[in-house]
């Protein structure tokens, strides 16, 4: 085995890059950065009648938003069916395989027997030692795996641990199918051994697996890898991790307006851990990141914990890369549409000014988005029922008096607005907010916006004069 780390990620192109497999993705990518080696990336397309283009094209789609790359050109393993079969007629040739002959219905005999006799239903071997001279006529054998009757097999694991498995649990398994297409068993150790993989880094569901594979491996004289399983996710309430936990795809992610470094972040967690470190980046992900400190029990998967730590990505990334993230992931966003339809210069610069008020209260993309609403609202402004209310009683008397004195405002900055406003108040004897509440209301149609004095900034002169002489007309 050559000295260079090389791990693989590996999915079924059924559909999206779920959570739990971009966390094998993270896992393998950092492990590869980490020893200073290669993550490569193989589609498991061999089952045709589920896969799709446009699953293919997801799952990469949600690799390079989260920033997980990939060394080389992604490998489909459909297109190296040949190489299995080689493989297969290799192993009968060694007399480590053999072809089976056996019908579905002696197959299912023989499972009937087996569970009325209270024993797993396995192959009988029946076929093992034959002749293959005694063949029926024009029947397409299956190919099947020599596996050990005794002794057991280990799978030392740097995750679980070491697994023994008794051999008397594996049975001959098919390699080959009757029709020439290579099982799942076969195609992933050919794969992984012609693509160099050293290091294999997936979910503890292939840890069975694992075992019949070693056989394989061994039946070639090929070096078994190094394997670690990682556990599954599960949901806040330690049940298996489904939709409504939050086992979505990577896209469902980008479109509640979580940052990708955010969601990155969080995986990375699930399982491992630094310490205390809550926050890291990359750089140090890929410093501390090693694969035998994940832990052997079940992750939770918590959507709040999940929401904090991207508000706090959200309130220390710079405005600028905020605000164009804003904007490309507006067309997929829950309501998206109304500001996508608006969005010109002139507001997409309103948008970035309005940042660092803004960012302060979001916790996503989604929030940052419904907080600049007032950017995108146009006149006449909608108003909520706590802000008409607000302007119905006594609010409009208000506006209709200092709207004169912001007319006169000059130099039309934070600085001078906020300065009239406080003047203002202390002449007519009232509280900032009696002046302010109707000052938002009529200026973002709602109760809560960031400071009054940053959307008077934003709106600019006209705009905001504009929008008071509405709500007093």
């Amino acid at each position: 085995m050559s000295g260079e780390t090389i791990t693989r990620f590996a999915p079924s192109p059924t559909g999206f890059l779920h959570i739990g497999g971009a966390r094998t993705a993270l896992f393998n990518w950092l492990w590869a950065r980490h020893c200073g080696g290669k993550m490569l990336l193989r589609i498991e397309d061999t089952d045709r009648s589920r896969n799709s283009d446009e699953a293919v094209a997801a799952i990469l789609d949600g690799l390079t938003w989260l920033g997980v790359t990939w060394d080389g050109a992604p490998v489909s393993q459909y297109s190296r069916v040949e190489r299995h079969r080689e493989v297969a007629q290799e192993l009968v040739r060694r007399g480590e395989a053999y072809y089976c002959y056996a019908s579905p219905q002696e197959l299912e005999d023989m499972r009937e027997k087996a569970r009325s006799e209270g024993r797993p239903p396995r192959y009988d071997g029946r076929w093992r030692d034959r002749d293959p001279a005694e063949a029926p006529a024009g029947v397409a054998g299956a190919i099947r795996i020599k596996a050990p009757k005794e002794g057991e097999t280990l799978v030392a694991d740097n995750v679980q641990g070491d697994v023994r498995f008794p051999n008397s649990d594996l049975d001959d398994f098919i390699i080959l199918r009757s029709d020439g297409n290579p099982t799942y068993m076969l195609a992933v150790v050919v794969d992984d051994h012609d693509m160099g993989v050293t290091d294999i880094i997936r979910g503890d569901d292939h840890l069975t697996n694992a075992a019949r594979q070693t056989v394989i491996y061994r039946a070639m004289g090929w070096d078994v890898p190094s394997m670690a399983h990682i556990p599954l996710i599960h949901g806040p309430d330690g049940a298996k991790l489904s939709k409504r936990h939050g086992a979505l795809g990577a896209e469902a992610y980008r479109a509640m307006g979580f940052l990708p470094e955010a969601l990155t972040n969080y995986l990375v967690r699930l399982g491992w851990s630094h310490g205390d470190d809550e926050i890291m980046s990359i750089d140090q992900m890929i410093e501390w990141f090693d694969i035998g400190d994940v832990n052997k029990g079940a992750a939770r998967f918590d959507v709040k914990k999940l929401e904090a730590l991207n508000a706090h990505y959200i309130r220390s990334s710079d405005d600028k890369y905020l605000t164009d993230a804003l904007v490309s992931v507006l067309p997929e966003i829950e309501g998206g549409a109304f500001f996508a339809e608006r969005l010109t210069d002139i507001r997409r610069a309103q948008l970035l000014q309005a940042m660092p008020g803004l960012k302060e209260r979001a916790r996503t993309l989604v929030d940052l988005a419904d907080g600049a609403r007032f950017i995108f609202s146009e006149r006449p402004l909608e108003m909520e029922e706590k802000a008409e209310k607000i302007l119905a009683e006594g609010g409009r008397d208000v506006l209709a008096k200092i709207l004169p004195v912001l007319e006169g405002v000059a130099d039309w900055s934070v600085e001078a607005t906020e300065n009239a406003v406080r003047d203002f108040a202390d002449v007519n004897e009232l509280k900032l907010g009696k002046v302010a509440q109707p000052l938002r209301s009529s200026l973002t149609g709602r109760t809560t916006s960031p400071g009054i004095f940053d959307v008077l900034s934003v709106l600019g002169k006209d705009e905001s004069v504009g929008r008071i002489r509405d709500q007093i007309a």
